[in-house]
């Protein structure tokens, strides 16, 4: 089992964390009182204004000497014609043949410089698993850490900025 201590309470926390937002940014651009009227949002789907159209998938990490990867739940847009086949393709047995599509991340996330707009490549899983999402080669922290990998003293820093 993945054990780290926080960097912020010095306890001992089991089991790989991870973090994730219920919507892409550009939803809470929306003013509340329109969201309802302008936005269609799902666990797994966004739509706002019938316009701009947002999937939801993973960044996934590896972390030094662990089995699984540290995970940030994010959402990414796409264009009409790929959120268009990427519903009609939710139920194929494999939908990993279609895509990858492109997109732009929109997440923020404190423990980075800006990362709104980052580009990115969707790629559809098998099995009902979200989006495995690939994010630019570039020299943005968090595209190198998607590349390179991360330490398990990274791990506990993300841990506690986010939990303290």
């Amino acid at each position: 089992m993945f054990r780290f201590k926080c960097a912020s309470c010095d306890d001992w926390h089991e089991g790989m964390p991870g973090f994730g937002a219920s919507a892409p940014l550009d939803y809470y651009a929306v003013p509340d009182a329109d969201r309802d009227i302008r936005c269609d949002l799902t666990a797994d789907t966004c739509v706002i204004d019938q316009e701009f159209f947002f999937v939801r998938g993973c960044i996934e990490t590896p972390v030094d000497g662990a089995d699984e990867p540290f995970i940030w739940g994010v959402w990414v847009s796409l264009n009409r014609e790929h959120f268009e086949e990427f519903l009609a393709v939710q139920g194929a047995p494999s939908r990993s043949t279609y895509g990858p599509y492109f997109g732009w991340l929109s997440a923020a996330f404190k423990t980075y410089p800006d990362t709104e707009e980052l580009k990115a490549k969707v790629h559809l899983r098998d099995n009902g698993l979200r989006p495995y999402i690939e994010l630019e080669p570039t020299d943005h922290p968090l595209a190198l850490e998607q590349r390179t990998g991360i330490s398990v003293e990274r791990v506990a820093e993300l841990y506690a900025a986010y939990m303290h």
